[in-house]
């Protein structure tokens, strides 16, 4: 896998991002099983909780086109201005998202800094004892 392309995706999605409340960008970039990538930036609405995540839009815009086996997710985030960035892990509701469409022990979430500096977690290190689509089978 091409980590530093995800990235790089990622902190191109995270420039569209729309936070006129609190200046924290976040871009993502989705890998599907087949090779395609969506991205999504942050949403955020001046009532806050229609506000959405870049990790949701990427999923809602892939699952929209019919998508619905997933690799990868790289996430990059931070202030709008800040000259180097942190680590941005995935809120609780995307990873639930995540939970639903992707494998724990196999999808992987990258968290970039930089196309250079990145971890690489996977979805059950992230959220241990998920719940999702096998706990109702």
């Amino acid at each position: 896998m091409d980590y530093a392309r995800l990235i790089e995706q990622a902190l191109n999605a995270r420039k569209q991002a729309y936070t006129p409340y609190s200046g924290f960008q976040v871009g993502a970039a989705l890998l599907t099983k087949s090779g395609k990538i969506y991205t999504g930036c942050n949403i955020e609405n001046a009532a806050y909780t229609p506000t959405n995540c870049a990790e949701r839009t990427a999923f809602f815009k892939a699952v929209s086109e019919g998508e619905r086996e997933f690799e990868a997710i790289a996430i990059v985030g931070g202030a709008k201005e800040a000259e180097y960035l942190d680590f941005c892990p995935p809120c609780g509701v995307c990873r639930q998202v995540m939970m639903e469409f992707c494998k724990p022990s196999e999808f992987q979430i990258i968290l970039g800094r930089s196309k250079e500096e990145y971890k690489i977690y996977t979805l059950e290190e992230l959220l241990p004892l998920g719940f999702g689509p096998a706990q109702l089978q």
